[in-house]
């Protein structure tokens, strides 16, 4: 008996994902050694996203995530480096399912509006500009499980936009490396629906 969900996990609500190249030196390193962080011109593409996982979702929780973009072999995986949520039952899912990092965090979040994850960071969201159509998403997530690698998969759709926001990262926290940093592009995911897991 757990106190969370089988997976997958049926996953909807909104997001806000923010997109930074950052110096292979300055590069937080992936979750699983059996990966590779992939460059571009001695850059790494980073992550960092605000989740809000709404109803009908199997479980409602706030979320901010880091991850690198990384390669198995020759084959693109995400690695999530780091991640928090203000659910006990999303971080023990996430660990005991997919090895997947989650600590627990105080959240302060008006939709569409702020985010902020006391310690780690904030986003202030100025403008979206959305597409008018669903688009398909499809990847896979790679960490580490006791020295072993665990490939999770993530499908769903989603309704992308591109917004216009302000990032914040405190300068001695976890999320350091992106402190100061001008993302490439903010992405607003709303709505979405992914399937997190296995059938």
């Amino acid at each position: 008996m757990t106190g969370y969900p089988a997976e997958p996990w049926d996953l909807h609500g909104h997001a806000y994902i923010g997109v930074w190249l950052v110096p292979r030196t300055h590069l937080p390193p992936p979750h699983s050694a059996a990966t590779r962080p992939i460059t571009i011109f001695g850059r790494g593409i980073v992550s960092a996203a605000f989740f809000v996982y709404e109803q009908p979702s199997p479980l409602t929780y706030d979320e901010i995530m880091s991850t690198v973009l990384v390669r198995q072999g020759w084959r693109p995986r995400v690695s999530i480096t780091h991640i928090w949520v203000n659910s006990a039952a999303s971080r023990d899912g996430g660990r005991d399912l997919w090895a997947i990092p989650k600590d627990l965090a105080d959240f302060d979040v008006v939709p569409h509006t702020s985010y902020t994850a006391q310690g780690i960071g904030s986003l202030t969201v100025q403008r979206v500009r959305r597409l008018p159509f669903r688009l398909p998403l499809g990847f896979r997530i790679a960490q580490d499980r006791a020295g072993d690698l665990l490939v999770s998969p993530v499908t769903g759709r989603i309704r992308m936009g591109l917004a216009r926001g302000r990032w914040s990262f405190s300068g001695d926290g976890p999320l350091a490396f992106l402190a100061g940093r001008k993302p490439l592009l903010t992405l607003a995911a709303r709505p979405f629906r992914l399937l997190f897991g296995r059938r």
